[in-house]
């Protein structure tokens, strides 16, 4: 019916909210956890001769990480061990390739530590 509130949708929300206020503490603190993030796996990236950002330091996103492989056939390498240790979605968007990591707001600090540690190992085999 055209007047029936979107319940789910509005439920959803009230669940985000509530674990933003009361687990996270607030929008604040969301921002500081996400600009903590992106900084580990964006130094982590600069520092590396292997890895390389695809947005310049002024434009890079605290959400979605993206970046290089010396080849694509590394790239396709490091997506499938990346999905063996159950690290996925790493995979570029289709029309520019490379690889793209999702930290939205979910995405844990330990989770981004565990990213980097697999890419280290990673580039260490190669």
């Amino acid at each position: 019916m055209y007047n029936t509130p979107p319940c789910f949708g509005i439920y959803t929300i009230q669940l985000v909210l509530k674990w933003l206020e009361q687990d996270i503490g607030g929008l604040d603190k969301m921002e500081e956890q996400n600009i903590k993030k992106a900084f580990i796996l964006y130094d982590f990236i600069d520092a590396s001769n292997f890895y390389q950002c695809t947005a310049e330091k002024n434009s890079r996103s605290l959400m979605n990480v993206t970046f290089r492989l010396p080849t694509e056939e590394l790239e396709k390498e490091f997506i499938k061990k990346a999905l063996e240790k159950n690290l996925g979605g790493l995979k570029g968007h289709r029309s520019v390739g490379g690889c793209r990591a999702s930290i939205y707001n979910a995405t844990t600090i330990e989770a981004v530590e565990i990213l980097v540690d697999f890419m280290k190992s990673f580039a260490k085999e190669k």
